[in-house]
């Protein structure tokens, strides 16, 4: 791996860690708010409708629609971004590095799942969330991991940011199969066709950036005219931005990838923790935790995740077809698959898709904040364990 590349990830996983923190701490407004005086002027204030005049049906209306259909669709964009850069040229360009992040992410993903699953299966209401303690979040994974500074090898942090970029990936494509409503025809080939401009354009490495915008407002339209989940249309227009340097410029993919990048760390992803994750605590007691969907959420996200992506990790280097990350050693990959477990962003994303119900969305979101605050406090406390014994 070159030194610019090795550059690139530190700048990287600098920035996601920085991210991780404002994540947490919008987060804690967030439970704050909704547990105070003020629990209902912020959700007054969050289901403020903003049309701008226009009433339309893909028109997002409250300003938590605003965030989550229109916002995130910018946090999907530059994930797309990222796949697609990882695929090209990063650490998952060589099937033989690309191996290990993918098998585990995976296993990370289906028995997570499975966990969900057992206790819900006798709740036909409440299985439709089997997804949610699937995905990784790439920003607290890697911001707990970045707290223990150089005493974890580099080559660990990029496996984990390989593995949570799969699993946004595997995340995008759930959301696409399994959250959308039917798909209406006229919609779908209005998509096609804005789809092969699109290839068009890639094809002939057009840089010019409004062209895309545009093409990708008719994406944003008509995927919600057809039934699909707005944020989808961010992923599929990462797809067709060109990735082919001109002279000694940077190429379009790159230049959007680093002008947006801190916009969504910073703002984005922290408006959606803001928007998301309150949740009222004053009925909590132990009767609610083990209610089927924080069990199945905590369960999957604390033990399913470390299990899925440890197990599949171990049989995979053990076979012979990978090898441990450089320089760390089987309790360090431990620590990493526990971390794992801390799902939040993506969790939170696809619980708001699963379920309608108020109470069933409560209960989510406590299975989310427990499972994901397991994960990172027994992750942190081994690896900090382990890595002070070297």
């Amino acid at each position: 791996m070159s030194m610019v590349f090795r550059s690139v990830i530190r700048d990287f996983l600098k920035l996601e860690s920085s991210s991780g923190i404002l994540l947490l701490i919008a987060a804690i407004i967030a439970l704050i708010l909704s547990n105070s005086f003020l629990s209902e002027n912020f959700s007054h204030f969050l289901h403020l409708d903003i049309s701008f005049g226009i009433n339309l049906s893909f028109f997002p209306k409250s300003i938590q629609h605003w965030i989550n259909d229109g916002l995130m669709v910018i946090f999907f964009f530059v994930i797309g971004l990222e796949i697609k850069k990882e695929f090209i040229e990063g650490e998952l360009s060589m099937p033989s590095q690309a191996a290990l992040p993918i098998i585990a992410a995976v296993g990370g993903m289906a028995v997570p799942a499975i966990f969900y699953i057992i206790f819900n299966i006798n709740e036909p209401d409440t299985l439709r969330g089997w997804a949610i303690p699937s995905a990784t979040d790439i920003a607290f994974s890697l911001g707990v991991l970045s707290l223990l500074g150089r005493r974890v090898p580099i080559s660990l942090k990029i496996f984990l940011a390989a593995l949570a970029i799969i699993d946004d990936l595997g995340a995008i494509m759930i959301i696409a199969l399994f959250y959308s409503s039917g798909t209406e025809l006229l919609p779908f080939l209005i998509i096609l066709l804005t789809l092969f401009f699109l290839y068009l354009c890639n094809k002939n490495n057009i840089q010019f950036i409004w062209i895309y915008i545009v093409l990708g407002i008719f994406l944003w339209i008509f995927i919600q005219e057809a039934g699909i989940h707005a944020t989808i249309s961010g992923i599929l227009l990462a797809i067709f931005i060109p990735h082919t340097k001109t002279t000694k410029q940077e190429s379009l993919l790159t230049s959007l990838e680093n002008r947006l990048h801190p916009w969504v760390a910073y703002l984005i992803m922290p408006l959606f923790a803001l928007a998301n994750a309150g949740v009222y605590l004053g009925d909590v007691s132990l009767n609610t935790l083990l209610k089927p969907i924080p069990l199945g959420v905590m369960s999957g996200l604390f033990l399913g995740k470390q299990i899925g992506v440890f197990l599949t990790t171990y049989v995979l280097i053990k076979m012979g077809y990978a090898r441990l990350p450089s320089g760390a050693s089987w309790i360090q990959m431990y620590g990493v698959a526990i971390l794992t477990g801390i799902g939040f962003t993506m969790s939170l994303f696809i619980g708001n898709l699963a379920f309608e119900s108020e109470i069933f969305i409560s209960q989510m979101k406590i299975g989310v904040l427990v499972g994901s605050f397991l994960s990172a406090v027994l992750g942190y406390l081994l690896l900090n364990f382990k890595s002070s014994r070297n």
